[in-house]
């Protein structure tokens, strides 16, 4: 089965407080309106923090502080296995402009579970669920 590795990044109002987390809905593709944390490929020569960066600044058009890893999920799906790098972040510059998700939303840690998550995305939530405040 090929393997897919991507980057993710838990958005969060701050890297301190973590009260608050940024999901998007996709706009696209067979998982359409179903809810993740942003990110994508990490492309030859590009570390992933550097993934990171690039992949907010083209979906959200913001840049980023990456902060600590929180894990690595790895998840498959009926195509492909899945292995999703998943980082604290926080915006440092610039307003989170919806480039490619069609819906965003803060969540609170007792928000979690009100949207649809991605199934990769769900072994993230629980990671992050305790981490916030």
């Amino acid at each position: 089965m090929k393997t897919i590795k991507v980057v993710a990044t838990v958005i969060c109002d701050s890297l301190q407080a973590k009260t608050r987390i940024f999901a998007t809905a996709r706009g696209y593709g067979e998982f359409k309106g179903m809810w993740e944390f942003p990110g994508g490929k990490i492309e030859p020569g590009e570390t992933p923090q550097q993934a990171l960066a690039r992949e907010i600044k083209e979906e959200l058009d913001t840049t980023i502080k990456v902060g600590e890893l929180i894990g690595t999920i790895e998840y498959d799906y009926p195509e492909f296995h899945l292995s999703m790098d998943c980082f604290w972040c926080e915006v440092v510059e610039g307003e989170l402009v919806l480039l490619e998700a069609q819906e965003a939303r803060w969540l609170t840690k007792d928000e979690l579970d009100s949207v649809n998550w991605l199934p990769a995305d769900l072994g993230l939530v629980e990671r992050i669920r305790g981490e916030m405040k």
